[in-house]
């Protein structure tokens, strides 16, 4: 089962690192993360959102390789690779996996202009080395879906 984790960050910049420091901790395989995002919003009020993974790319790369193929059984492979990966591309736009959309404009826009939020869907990790590796950056706790208890131990241990 995947824990959601949303925590919030005082600028942008912060919760950037994060994202960084998410790929460097799953290097180290001290974090799993299934899905990632970061939202911010600027001073003037504006939303965005950056995800870690893009449904849309690894569509028309998946759709890529397999029209590419089909298009060899018809000697004509790179018709098949653009249509393949125009029909994946597609597929992908139309899929949402991980981390959904609407939950993360949701939040997004209770945030305080110059705040930040990174979101997070995590399958496994060393819950003391990534609370560690968390506190410089003064996450506070936005929305979890842990129960009660272990909510409230990981913002004691992210407060130090």
């Amino acid at each position: 089962m995947t824990d959601l984790v949303v925590l919030g960050f005082s600028d942008r910049e912060k919760a950037e690192a994060v994202m960084r420091l998410s790929k460097e901790l799953s290097k180290q395989e001290l974090l799993d993360l299934e899905d990632a995002a970061v939202a911010w919003r600027t001073t003037d009020g504006k939303i965005h959102v950056h995800q870690s993974f893009s449904p849309t790319a690894a569509g028309a790369a998946g759709g890529a390789l397999w029209g590419s193929l089909l298009g060899l059984l018809f000697l004509m492979p790179v018709f098949g690779a653009a249509v393949g990966a125009a029909t994946g591309a597609v597929a992908g736009k139309l899929t949402d996996v991980g981390v959904n959309d609407q939950f993360v404009k949701e939040v997004a826009n209770q945030l305080e202009p110059g705040r930040a939020a990174v979101f997070a869907l995590v399958r496994h990790s060393t819950p003391d080395r990534v609370r560690d590796a968390l506190r410089p950056f003064e996450p506070t706790v936005l929305r979890t879906n842990l129960t009660k208890e272990r909510e409230e131990e990981l913002v004691a241990a992210l407060q130090g």
